[in-house]
């Protein structure tokens, strides 16, 4: 039995939507599917780029943490990259707030 290549990331990319609501995407399908619903006249070649990215990890022929990193450099240039919590709040000791 072969294995169906799986085009999940290892963790997901959390973008802001609508009113700056956190939404997780976790594979290559969801962020072609967000991309692919992205405003005809927002597009770029950055978009053009993650959309392509995106299929070929569907398809198998590229890891889908290539197609992340992707789907995040374009989400950070248009500005709805979430701020990764899960680092702040690890990185951090109780009482420092983040400072350095």
């Amino acid at each position: 039995m072969a294995l169906t290549p799986s085009d999940e990331f290892e963790r997901p990319v959390v973008i802001l939507t609508g009113l700056g609501i956190p939404t997780a995407v976790s594979s290559a399908m969801e962020a072609y599917m967000f991309l692919a619903d992205w405003p005809k006249s927002q597009r770029d070649p950055g978009h053009a780029f993650a959309v392509k990215a995106c299929l070929a990890a569907v398809r198998g022929e590229i890891e889908p943490e290539t197609a992340k990193g992707l789907f995040a450099s374009w989400a950070e240039k248009q500005d709805i990259l979430a701020p990764d919590i899960a680092a702040f709040a690890s990185s951090g000791r109780k009482g420092s707030h983040g400072t350095a």
